[in-house]
């Protein structure tokens, strides 16, 4: 857990706009999904926020969870990234891969993007790049329906993560 976690008494006297001001980026570029979870307060544990902000993402038209699919950077990229991606991203050592590896990556971005108009979304905390790419390699040959669950799936565990660095249990 992060140094600066806050305990879910805190959470629960913020007003809406300070909520959505601190956890606003818990889900990409996407603060519409902390919106939608401040109304779910007061919460009665973490657990209950986390399901708020799950829940908010489930709830949401297909279009607005493209538009949050989309909202997040290709793996292994090395153009800028949110804090949250760029810790993550080099918890699981992509920070640092050899040439080959970046090639193999980029290629398999480019090819995902391509097959699915989105990136892939993985979420990457306690994975290794070899888990990653192995998960990528066998994904882009699911069907695109399947796919976008599985990016929704992989979301919600991003949001589970974040939430758990920010807020005391």
């Amino acid at each position: 857990m992060d140094q600066g976690a806050v305990n879910l008494e805190e959470v629960n006297r913020m007003d809406k706009g300070t909520f959505v001001a601190v956890f606003g980026g818990i889900a990409e570029h996407s603060p519409w999904v902390a919106e939608c979870a401040a109304c779910e307060r007061p919460f009665k544990s973490r657990e209950m926020m986390i399901e708020a902000f799950c829940s908010a993402v489930t709830r949401a038209s297909h279009d607005k969870k493209a538009e949050l699919i989309r909202a997040h950077p290709d793996l292994a990229t090395r153009a800028s990234l949110s804090p949250d991606s760029s810790r993550e991203q080099k918890s699981a050592g992509l920070d640092s891969l050899t040439e080959a590896e970046f090639a193999r990556f980029t290629d398999l971005n480019a090819r995902y993007s391509k097959t699915f108009g989105v990136p892939f979304i993985f979420a990457v905390r306690g994975a290794t790049k070899q888990q990653i790419l192995a998960s990528f390699e066998e994904r882009i040959h699911n069907p695109p329906e399947r796919e976008f669950e599985i990016a929704i799936a992989n979301i919600r565990r991003i949001l589970r993560f974040r939430i758990e660095d920010r807020v005391e249990p």
